[in-house]
């Protein structure tokens, strides 16, 4: 089995891909586009992409690769804490630190330790986590913000475990692949939708297709048409199978409604959801 991820090795992304099919061989993409192609040129069985995160909110590049670029299926979802470190090459000294690389949501996600800690020290920003610890481990006098799975493949030392200013920050991530998964009984739907035109209503009724059924929408947002201004692409995750009948009749008033529908899987909820 291989599993491709938004690379390279050492990242968050690689993480939860060892997480989501342990023992597997893991397929490094530079983009998440290029884990959505791996997947279906058959390079790889599944791949996984950051959907959304905790402090940042929702990944809009996956979202559009979900709505415009695939027909790949989301088969599952796993939820991955973001801890940061403060990592350098041997020898270094927390004190005394003249640059800081990372990637620019690990620095703002560090802000308070590294203000504290590091006043002095230039923020850099790097492609991704790993590459900050690379570029860290060959810059005398340079730290990196980064996991310490980076650490340990480029061989720095770790200064400083979980800086992240906020303890409760996690990524979420799902597992796309061609299969559809069956029922589970604990099962997350993911959906997008358009409607033909904009008058007052439409979305009320849409919605009024799950709660006059029980059906829990655990997220709404909207992404662009990427056709017109002002017109919007909207998305839900709800609670239960897209075969469970509840869910299906809902499904299918709301077809009735819309120009486009799109599924974009029905998989189980991550185990501590």
């Amino acid at each position: 089995m291989k599993v491709a991820y938004l690379g390279p090795p050492g990242t968050f992304g690689e993480e939860a891909a060892r997480r989501a099919a342990p023992g597997a061989e893991l397929v490094p993409c530079p983009t998440h586009s290029a884990v959505a192609r791996a997947v279906e040129s058959g390079d790889a069985t599944t791949g996984v992409m950051a959907v959304e995160n905790a402090l940042n909110g929702s990944v809009a590049e996956t979202l559009d690769i979900l709505i415009h670029e695939t027909a790949l299926k989301i088969q599952g979802e796993l939820v991955l804490p973001v801890v940061h470190n403060l990592v350098a090459s041997p020898g270094t000294a927390l004190d005394g630190l003249e640059r800081i690389y990372s990637h620019p949501q690990a620095l703002g996600q560090c802000r308070a330790y590294l203000e504290e800690r590091c006043p002095g020290a230039q923020r850099v920003a790097a492609l991704s986590t790993a590459q900050a610890v690379e570029l860290a481990a060959a810059t005398p006098g340079a730290a990196a913000i980064g996991t310490l799975r980076a650490a340990e493949l480029f061989g720095a030392d770790v200064l400083a475990e979980g800086i992240q200013d906020q303890d409760h920050n996690a990524t979420r991530f799902v597992v796309i692949g061609t299969a559809e998964p069956e029922p589970s009984g604990r099962d997350r739907t993911s959906i997008a939708f358009e409607f033909a035109g904009d008058r007052a209503g439409l979305l009320a009724a849409a919605l009024t297709e799950f709660s006059g059924r029980g059906i829990n929408c655990s997220k709404m947002e909207s992404r662009p048409t990427r056709a017109t201004f002002g017109e919007y692409i909207f998305l839900i995750d709800f609670e239960g199978h897209a075969r469970d009948p509840e869910c299906a009749a809902a499904l299918e008033g709301l077809r009735s409604m819309t120009t486009m529908l799109k599924v974009f899987g029905s998989y189980p909820r991550a185990s501590d959801d």
